[in-house]
């Protein structure tokens, strides 16, 4: 019997996927780490005093609840749509010229319920709109 003296190669490690898949955790720590930006100057504003409006404007308030309901300046609104609207508001604004109107919606209130509220008030001739929200404890700093 001739036994024949089986040569073996010495195993390596192939080190190109290796380093692949490094380079990706590098692109990836890369883009999703946030730098904190430190102010290069140091700069103190100044200071002024300005006097207080004199004519505070006056706000008129909206509830939209969540059935779509309306309440303007504490008063319900009968459906009637946005004309409706539009008298109740003109009522609300008496002779103001420019009132702001502050839309207090719920959170389950149809968007719809809310765009008309903004369409009354633009054919009103009341451009200055704006909305109370409420912060969650879970969001406060």
């Amino acid at each position: 019997m001739h036994f024949r003296h089986l040569r073996r190669d010495e195993p390596e490690i192939n080190l190109i996927p290796l380093i692949d898949v490094l380079l990706v955790i590098l692109i990836f720590l890369a883009v999703t780490t946030t730098y904190a930006r430190f102010a290069e100057l140091q700069i103190n504003l100044p200071e002024a005093e300005g006097e207080s409006p004199k004519e505070v404007p006056t706000q008129i308030n909206v509830g939209v609840d969540q059935q779509g309901g309306y309440n303007i300046a504490g008063a319900p609104v009968p459906a009637g749509g946005v004309e409706a609207l539009v008298d109740a508001l003109k009522a609300a604004a008496g002779g103001q010229a420019d009132p702001v109107i502050v839309i207090a919606a719920d959170a389950h209130a149809t968007h719809q319920a809310v765009i008309r509220v903004m369409d009354a008030a633009r054919r009103a001739g009341y451009p200055r709109v704006t909305f109370v929200t409420h912060i969650s404890p879970a969001e406060q700093p």
